[in-house]
C-alpha cells in the first residue's frame, strides 16, 4: 500500500512503480493514481519473484507512507464488497492469471464508484499551495430577479478567494433590485454586449451564475494555468452533486456538450480576438462566447480538480443545440449542429464531390465472416464511391476461394494475396498502398455493417484537415459495448473504455453520445485520409506487427499535429478477434514483448492520456475512481 501526496497544479503524470522480477531482473510496471486532489492511494499485489522495486514521479511527488498487507484479508474485503469478483479472484489465481487475478481484486477493493465521489474526494482533498500570479480576474455573475440569495452565497465565495478578484460585477437579466448588493458593481444585462465588453480592463473574464460556489483556490489554481492558453477550466459539481471529471482539452466534446461551463477564465487576448458579435440573451452568454473561441481555434488548459459547485444550466438540451446551431451559421463555421438521440450533435460537410472511400479487409478463411463483411460493405452500405481491397493470408479453404471468384466479378473488389507468415500491419499496409481512394478505411473481416450510413459518418470525419484516425461504435453480439475508444494506459498499456457495458451507456460527461477526441480507436474499424496515412509511415509493421500498431499510429498521428475522433454515428458490430484466436502460448509471448515496446515508446501518454481524467482507474474499464 502506497499513499503519497502531489501538485494538482503541475502537469497530469501518474507515478510509476517498476518491479524487477527473478534472476534475470525482467521488469514490470504498475501505473498508479493521480492525484489530481493533492493525496492519493494505491493497492497492489508484489509478486513474491520481486528483487528490486523502483518509483518513479514528477514534481511535487512525496511518498508519505508505505504499507503491507496480507494477500488473505485483501481477499476476505473482496469477499465482503464484491462476492462474484471474490469467486471470480479466486478462479484466476486457480489457473494461474496472475494479472486478471491481481486486477480482480484491486477492481473490488481499490476502487470507487463514480457515485461515491464525496467520500472518496474527502479522504483525498489536500490544500494546494498555487503559484501567485498579478493576473486581474474580472468575475461577472449572471443573475435573474428571485435569486437574490443564491447571488449572495456566490458573492460570499468570491470574498474568500485565494486569488482576489481584480473586479466583481453582476449583470442582472432585468431590473435591478433596490438594495443591491454593495461587493459588487450592479448593470442590465446589455444583449448588444460583445465578449470583449465583460471584462472591463481586466486580463481575464471567469462568468459565473447566481448560485455557483467556487471554492477558495479556484481563482489561484485557475490564473497561473490561463498563461500561454487561451482559457482555463477546472472540474464542478453539477446541481445535482455528481462530479464532472473533464479531459484536457477537448473542442468537439466542449463544443457539444459545453462541458468548460462556468468554473474557467477566458484570456483577454481571446476575447479581443473575437468577432465584435453581441452575445444576445444572457441565458446565452457562456455559449456565445465558447463556441466563438473554438470555431476561432482557441487553446484550452485543464486543471483536474474540482473547483467549483455549479447550478443548473438555463438553457435546456434541445434550447442550446438551436442556439449552438445560431452562432455557428453566424460565425460561418463549416460545422452545424442538431439535437438529436438525446445530445447535441455536430454535422461536418461532406466535401464535394464525395471522395473514394477504400475499404482494406485483411483476412484468411473463415467464408462467414468475409461473407457477411463483403456483403455488409458492398450492398448494405448507402455511400456511393467506395472500393474494397480484400488482403488475403494464405486462404485454403475451397469456399472461401470460390467466393473470391464471385467476388472479382464486381468491378468495385480487389483481392491482393499475401502468403508471408502472419503479420497485420504489413498486410493493412499493403492493402492501402493499392487503395486509390483519399479516404481509406481498414475493417477486420469479423465487423457485420448494422446501419447504411456509417461509412458517410466516418468519411466527414475523416475528411476534416485537423482530423487523422476516426473510430467507429463496435458492438459485441450481444449489444454490449465492445469499443468507445482507446484509453492509453488503461490495462497498464491501453484498453477500450466501458467495454461490456450496455450498447446505449452514455458515459461520464454524456460522451459517447457524441463524437469526440480519444487518443486512439481500433484498426477494427478505422478511417483516415491516405495521404495522412502515408505521411506518417503507416502502421508500424516490424515493431508491433499484430499487437498495438493501431493505437502507436493514432498517437503518431497525434504527435504529427492531428487528432483522432470517436463517433457513435458509425455503429457496427464485432466479433473481436473470432478469426484470431485467444492469445496463449508463443502468441502470448509475441503479445508481451509488443506490449514492452510499445511501453516504452509511449510511456509519457500512458502515465496521461490527455482525454482521461488523472483521477479515474486504469484497472478496471469503467469509469470508477482510484
Amino acid at each position: 500500500m502506497l499513499s503519497y501526496a502531489g501538485d494538482p497544479g503541475a502537469v497530469p503524470r501518474r507515478p510509476i512503480l517498476r518491479v524487477l522480477r527473478g534472476a534475470d531482473g525482467a521488469p514490470q510496471d504498475f501505473v498508479l493514481p493521480g492525484a489530481a486532489h493533492g493525496y492519493a492511494h494505491w493497492l497492489g499485489l508484489i509478486p513474491p519473484d520481486a528483487r528490486e522495486i523502483r518509483l518513479s514521479a514528477g514534481p511535487g511527488f512525496a511518498l508519505e507512507r508505505v504499507g503491507a498487507r496480507r494477500e488473505v484479508s485483501v481477499l476476505a474485503q473482496c469477499l465482503l464488497r464484491r462476492p462474484w469478483r471474490f469467486v471470480s479472484a479466486l478462479y484466476e489465481r486457480a489457473r494461474g492469471s496472475e494479472r486478471r487475478y491481481r486486477d480482480t481484486l484491486r477492481g473490488a477493493c481499490a476502487v470507487t464508484p463514480l457515485t461515491q465521489y464525496r467520500s472518496w474526494a474527502a479522504s483525498r482533498d489536500r490544500p494546494v499551495r498555487a503559484v501567485p500570479t498579478d493576473l486581474r480576474i474580472r468575475c461577472l455573475v449572471l443573475t435573474r430577479s428571485g435569486e437574490a440569495a443564491a447571488l449572495a452565497a456566490t458573492l460570499d465565495a468570491l470574498a474568500v478567494q485565494g486569488h482576489p478578484a481584480h473586479s466583481i460585477g453582476v449583470a442582472w437579466e432585468d431590473a435591478r433590485p433596490a438594495s443591491p448588493d454593495p461587493r459588487a458593481a450592479h448593470q442590465i444585462w446589455d444583449d448588444r454586449a460583445t465578449a470583449a465588453d465583460l471584462i472591463a480592463g481586466a486580463d481575464a473574464l471567469c462568468l459565473l451564475r447566481a448560485g455557483d460556489i467556487p471554492t477558495s483556490d479556484a481563482l489561484a489554481l485557475l490564473a497561473p494555468a490561463l498563461a500561454g492558453v487561451d482559457l482555463a477550466y477546472g472540474d464542478e459539481l453539477g446541481p445535482d452533486d455528481r462530479p464532472r471529471l473533464k479531459p484536457d482539452w477537448s473542442p468537439d466534446l466542449a463544443l457539444a456538450t459545453g462541458y468548460a461551463s462556468r468554473a474557467a477564465l477566458f484570456a483577454r487576448t481571446l476575447l479581443d480576438r473575437l468577432p465584435p458579435q453581441p452575445l444576445g440573451s444572457m441565458a446565452e452568454a457562456v455559449l456565445a462566447i465558447e463556441a466563438a473561441a473554438i470555431v476561432a481555434g482557441a487553446r484550452g488548459a485543464h486543471v483536474p480538480r474540482v473547483l467549483a459547485r455549479t447550478t443548473s444550466d438555463v438553457l435546456d438540451p434541445p434550447a442550446r443545440a438551436r442556439a449552438l446551431a445560431a452562432r455557428l451559421e453566424g460565425l460561418a463555421a463549416p460545422v452545424r449542429a442538431a439535437f438529436r438521440n438525446g445530445a447535441i450533435q455536430l454535422d461536418w460537410p461532406l466535401p464535394s464531390p464525395a471522395p473514394r472511400a477504400s475499404i482494406v479487409i485483411p483476412s484468411r478463411d473463415r467464408l462467414d465472416l468475409i461473407e457477411r463483411v463483403c456483403r455488409g460493405v458492398l450492398h448494405e452500405t448507402a455511400y456511393a464511391d467506395l472500393e474494397l481491397i480484400i488482403v488475403d493470408n494464405g486462404s485454403t479453404d475451397p469456399a472461401v476461394l470460390a467466393h473470391y471468384e464471385k467476388l472479382r466479378r464486381d468491378p468495385r473488389v480487389r483481392i491482393l494475396i499475401d502468403p508471408r507468415p502472419f503479420n497485420f500491419a504489413a498486410m493493412v499496409n499493403d492493402g492501402v498502398a493499392a487503395a486509390t481512394g483519399a479516404i481509406v478505411v481498414l475493417l477486420n473481416n469479423d465487423v457485420a455493417v448494422l446501419d447504411p450510413g456509417w461509412l458517410d459518418a466516418m468519411v466527414r470525419q475523416a475528411s476534416r484537415p485537423e482530423v487523422g484516425a476516426v473510430g467507429a461504435k463496435l458492438l459485441y453480439a450481444d449489444g454490449t459495448l465492445q469499443h468507445a475508444g482507446v484509453v492509453v494506459g488503461l490495462g497498464g498499456r491501453a484498453g477500450h473504455i466501458l467495454r461490456r457495458r450496455p450498447g446505449d451507456t452514455p458515459g461520464h460527461l454524456g460522451r459517447l453520445r457524441v463524437a469526440h477526441e480519444v487518443s486512439a480507436v481500433t484498426a477494427a474499424c478505422l478511417a483516415v485520409s491516405r495521404d495522412k496515412y502515408l505521411a506518417v509511415g503507416g502502421f508500424d509493421a516490424e515493431s508491433f506487427p499484430v499487437d498495438f500498431n493501431d493505437v502507436d499510429f493514432c498517437l503518431r498521428l497525434g504527435a504529427a499535429g492531428w487528432k483522432t475522433i470517436w463517433t457513435p454515428s458509425a455503429t457496427l458490430a464485432h466479433l473481436e478477434s473470432v478469426s484470431r484466436g485467444p492469445s496463449v502460448g508463443a502468441k502470448r509471448a509475441r503479445f508481451e514483448q509488443e506490449a514492452a515496446r510499445f511501453s516504452e515508446r509511449w510511456r509519457d501518454v500512458i502515465r496521461h492520456d490527455p482525454y482521461y481524467h488523472p483521477a479515474l482507474s486504469l484497472t478496471t474499464f469503467g469509469e470508477d475512481l482510484e
